[in-house]
């Protein structure tokens, strides 16, 4: 039995987080995002790292979509949630180039503007990220609606650049932050796009070479 005198974590990480205390750039982008907003459809969310399988609220739908011009990598450090500053650990980022497929999530309009809003408390604490609106395809159906994606330059500090097998296994096994490892991370997103019948190729081949090496 829990002692009632200990006080409990609370069980929402955002609930003491404010927008005010981003940096001026993440608001900035914030700002941006807003304007280029077409609300008709309520908030599209375009999913492709660990929003597959904790988006963090209940979507109102949800569909496999496609985007082009970007794909899926492994390559955005972690210092905190999957890593740590003596050991930095690695999440999923949209880089340029090629295809993506992952989840396309739809908020109703009446809870979108809130939902936005801890998305960004949630995703852009350090202002990592470039937001973008990116025109998903819908598998289902074959409409193309635009969704907000989470990408990053290459010329962004977070971004690890080109990684040599050696490089990722040390990282694989060795990288751990306030959610878990690195590896896992890897594991429950090969896992996640399964489900859903989306097979990535570079994550495959990473999670194989894990297995190989008895991680």
């Amino acid at each position: 039995m829990l002692n009632p005198t200990i006080p409990q974590a609370n069980p929402d990480p955002l609930a003491d987080a404010r927008l005010e205390d981003l940096p001026a750039h993440s608001r900035q982008m914030l700002d941006i995002v807003e304007r280029e907003w077409d609300r008709e459809h309520g908030l599209m969310l375009f999913a492709y790292g660990s929003l597959m399988w904790n988006p963090g609220f209940t979507p109102t739908q949800t569909v496999v979509a496609k985007v082009q011009g970007y794909h899926r990598a492994l390559r955005l450090r972690s210092l905190v949630n999957r890593g740590s500053v003596e050991q930095p650990g690695l999440v999923m980022t949209l880089l340029s180039g090629g295809s993506c497929r992952g989840l396309l999530y739809r908020v109703d309009p009446e809870h979108s503007a809130a939902q936005l809003q801890r998305l960004w408390l949630r995703e852009m604490v350090v202002g990592t990220y470039v937001p973008r609106w990116l025109d998903c395809h819908c598998a289902d159906s074959g409409i193309t609606r635009k969704a907000l994606a989470f990408t990053i330059s290459r010329r962004s500090p977070g971004w690890v650049g080109d990684l040599n097998d050696d490089r990722l296994l040390h990282i694989l096994r060795h990288a751990r932050g306030r959610y878990g490892t690195t590896l896992d991370y890897l594991q429950r997103a090969v896992t996640c796009l399964r489900e859903h019948g989306i097979h990535d190729q570079a994550l495959e081949r990473q999670l194989e070479l894990a297995r190989l090496n008895g991680l």
